[in-house]
């Protein structure tokens, strides 16, 4: 076995189609208007994660510690604001890639603080949250564009979204939400 993560280049967008067979999360079922307070509740599941003991453990040399599973999913939130904002904003925006190992390496995320990680995940998840709710009936079906082409709307981005923070949480052997199942 090996004590390197491997870098993840799925595709991901499957999940916009089918259940998750890892974490169960299924996309087409939840409600994407419901966005703000799935994210507000996943914010408050991964606090306690970062507060257990072993946070910075990992269960394995090549799977990432809760505690970068927790800097990921902050990051991950701090992006999909960002495009979020741009959907609303502009008219069929094209979103810069993100390689977020290149991230997990640049940041560092092992040597950060689970509290301080904690309270900047419950701020982005909350900024997140706020956007959400503001988006009018009529702006749900605003577009964006990933890099490699992939095509969301602001509908399609917030249920692609709800599945990496549910699926990290079933990584570290959480509990995990049953958003709309």
């Amino acid at each position: 076995m090996s004590d390197e993560i491997v870098p993840d280049n799925k595709n991901w967008t499957w999940v916009l189609e089918r259940l998750c067979q890892d974490c169960g999360f299924d996309a087409s079922s939840f409600e994407a208007k419901f966005s703000g307070t799935a994210l507000r509740d996943l914010g408050d599941r991964w606090v306690a994660v970062l507060q257990r003991p072993d946070a910075r453990v990992r269960p394995r040399g090549d799977m990432w510690s809760p505690l970068e599973y927790g800097c990921h999913v902050r990051d991950v939130f701090r992006k999909f604001d960002e495009r979020l904002q741009l959907m609303l904003r502009e008219v069929d925006p094209h979103f810069e890639n993100w390689d977020q190992d290149k991230t997990a390496l640049e940041d560092d995320y092992p040597s950060q603080a689970p509290a301080e990680v904690a309270a900047a995940l419950k701020e982005a998840a909350e900024s997140l949250a706020r956007h959400f709710d503001a988006v009018s009936s009529d702006q749900w079906s605003r577009r964006g564009f990933r890099s490699d082409g992939s095509a969301f709307t602001v509908e399609s981005i917030a249920r692609y979204l709800m599945h990496d923070p549910v699926h990290h949480l079933w990584d570290v052997g959480a509990e995990i939400p049953t958003f709309g199942s």
